[in-house]
């Protein structure tokens, strides 16, 4: 059981609070997000790599440190404290700091904490996913059991780099041996062909409702350019392909799948309140809230295989800083995840349920 929080405050006042978030990944729409809904918010920047939340204008604050290792310490915590900052998760936060570090964290955090765990860890993930009735791609236990094209991701590989796809034991050999000979710590997971999707969701324990808010496709190098090569030229040049993230891509998918979509997320967060969290009111656990994403492959059969699911938000939602062709639906106005997460945490303000909405 990691540590509590101290309770947070008891003031209904929106204004005595600020949104925080580390400069990286979707700070600048968290930070925007918050500004729109009327929010204070700053960002917390490694010193040399503030400039774009200088130039866009969207930080209120900014607060530099040296290095995350030793500048994220009790003493910015205890002004962060000071603030009643409260802090806002994404992929670099959890990378650089390192779950240990957050789980002891004091300064009030929006999300559960545990589901981190749940996350990171991919054998306890894929028993998250496999309750909630996902088809997964199959896992191979060790690399002579590989029969099929499989794609091996080591643990921790930021953005996709270091992934490779083999289609035999003395493949994965070869190139574990030639390009990667110190990793240990792996997973070899069946290669699904099919259109890569990423699903958006957002669910609010406020509101008690799911929400779906846009999808994209990661733009991946050299994986999206190599088909310009022929495959002759491929073979001559020595060419590998890496899944090294450089961008994300809108996607609208077709509106028939938007039901299995739903009930894909619903049942995910449905089993997270089984599985983690502390409990509320309610006597339930809180499992998983706020923004999370389902990284999928639909196939030309249209089945769904969910091959991860991060907890949080997700750079894809990028593009939809003002919002997404879903969230015009539903919102009179621009509805980006960054000011999503803001409004869910004004409201539990407003509604004396803060604690609601902190892990």
């Amino acid at each position: 059981m990691s540590p509590r929080a101290s309770p947070p405050p008891a003031s209904r006042n929106p204004n005595d609070y600020v949104i925080a978030t580390m400069g990286s990944h979707s700070a600048l729409q968290i930070l925007y997000g918050a500004r729109q809904e009327g929010m204070r918010n700053l960002v917390i920047c490694q010193r040399g790599k503030e400039r774009p939340y200088r130039s866009y204008g969207v930080a209120d604050d900014i607060l530099l440190v040296d290095d995350w290792k030793r500048g994220w310490n009790a003493k910015l915590e205890q002004e962060l404290i000071r603030r009643n900052a409260i802090i806002i998760p994404h992929g670099s936060f959890v990378a650089y700091l390192g779950h240990d570090r957050v789980q002891k964290m004091k300064t009030m955090y929006y999300g559960t904490k545990e589901i981190l765990e749940w996350e990171s860890n991919r054998t306890k993930e894929r028993v998250w996913l496999e309750k909630s009735r996902l088809l997964l791609p199959k896992v191979f236990q060790k690399p002579a059991d590989i029969d099929r094209r499989v794609i091996v991701k080591f643990h921790g590989a930021g953005g996709g780099f270091g992934y490779f796809v083999v289609k035999s034991p003395e493949q994965f050999e070869e190139v574990k041996r030639k390009k990667y000979p110190k990793e240990t710590d792996f997973v070899i997971q069946e290669y699904i062909v099919g259109v890569p999707l990423y699903i958006h969701y957002f669910y609010s324990p406020i509101t008690g409702e799911l929400e779906i808010m846009s999808f994209d496709k990661r733009y991946e190098s050299n994986a999206d350019s190599i088909g310009r090569i022929r495959a002759e030229d491929q073979l001559a040049a020595n060419i590998h392909t890496s899944y090294t993230i450089v961008g994300n891509m809108p996607v609208v998918v077709r509106e028939s799948m938007l039901p299995e979509f739903f009930e894909m997320g619903e049942r995910v967060v449905k089993v997270s309140q089984q599985l983690c969290g502390p409990k509320g009111k309610n006597g339930k656990r809180k499992g998983l809230f706020g923004p999370f994403c389902l990284e999928a492959i639909v196939t030309r059969k249209l089945q769904t295989y969910v091959f991860e699911i991060s907890a949080r938000i997700v750079a894809g939602t990028n593009p939809y800083i003002e919002g997404s062709p879903y969230t015009a639906l539903r919102y009179c106005e621009p509805m980006s995840t960054g000011r999503r997460i803001a409004r869910d945490i004004k409201q539990a303000i407003e509604e004396g349920r803060l604690a609601e909405v902190l892990g």
